[in-house]
């Protein structure tokens, strides 16, 4: 039976004046003409989402929805009443939004962070921002150093939320981020801690050597494309490398520490300059 609210492979049954009649094993849906992928044949299968309509039919697209069912996303409302809202799913169907499921008032032209699920007493899809009610706080399924996806839900005075892996949620620090952070962002972050309590410390960087390792890569290509000297050293101001960069002072001084003891560079106050012999200019070409 096909899952509302989600893509399902579904054959196709028949072919009428108002599309194609497709078929879960149980039910036939149908697929409108205008979303019929060219020269579809009977018993081809199509991946669909499907839906009901507002007179409770199932109906099927293939265009590309925002989110499905289960799926924590950033969405525009498109309408607004006392007793809910709809957002935009970027299909026909637009998903609703319950008075007492919104955290806060939402108004038309807003984007907000929801969860959609499923009302299963009248099988609908709605959603919800009251996120905290669909996070999964324990059996994380990553460990510290784990690289997972991230979508930035929420900036606190700590920094920003962000729902990880699309089921658990935890903290970037503001002191912590080198780069432009936005709610609805989606990033490729790391597990930089899992605290006692259960609460998850991300970064938008590789946690340990690995990381002291790409930066050296990524300020050894910067040498080289500049001719072999940056005007960035030991004494250069945080936001200047930063803003070259995206790292922090600390992170910097980290690399190219390394990268002098290799003697891959000289080092100055405000500059570093490449050493290139033979050896050195096969690293630098890796």
């Amino acid at each position: 039976m096909a899952e509302l609210g989600k893509y399902n492979i579904l054959r196709v049954a028949g072919k009428n004046s108002d599309g194609l009649s497709l078929s879960d094993g149980e039910n036939e849906i149908l697929l409108p003409s205008a979303d019929v992928p060219p020269q579809t044949e009977v018993n081809d299968t199509i991946t669909a989402f499907v839906f009901l309509d507002k007179a409770g039919r199932l109906l099927a697209t293939t265009k590309q929805a925002l989110a499905e069912v289960g799926d924590f996303a950033y969405l525009t409302v498109v309408d607004a009443g006392e007793n809910g809202a709809f957002l935009d799913l970027g299909i026909s169907k637009d998903v609703y939004v319950p008075i007492k499921e919104q955290r806060r008032p939402m108004r038309p032209g807003e984007k907000h962070i929801v969860y959609l699920y499923l009302d299963r007493q009248h099988q609908r899809m709605l959603a919800s921002s009251r996120l905290h009610k669909y996070i999964d706080e324990e059996d994380f399924d990553f460990e510290e150093g784990d690289e997972v996806q991230l979508l930035i839900s929420e900036e606190t005075d700590l920094g920003f939320n962000a729902i990880i892996n699309n089921r658990y949620i935890g903290l970037l620090y503001r002191n912590e981020l080198f780069t432009d952070v936005a709610v609805g962002d989606k990033r490729k972050g790391w597990i930089k801690n899992i605290r006692l309590e259960g609460k998850i410390d991300l970064s938008l960087r590789p946690q340990g050597f690995g990381h002291v390792l790409d930066t050296k890569a990524v300020i050894l290509r910067a040498l080289k494309d500049a001719g072999g000297t940056i005007t960035l050293g030991d004494k250069s101001a945080p936001e200047e490398i930063q803003a070259r960069f995206q790292i922090s002072k600390s992170a910097f001084k980290k690399a190219i520490g390394g990268l002098y003891k290799e003697r891959l560079i000289t080092l100055g106050d405000y500059e570093i300059k490449l050493l290139v012999g033979q050896a050195r200019s096969e690293i630098i070409n890796q």
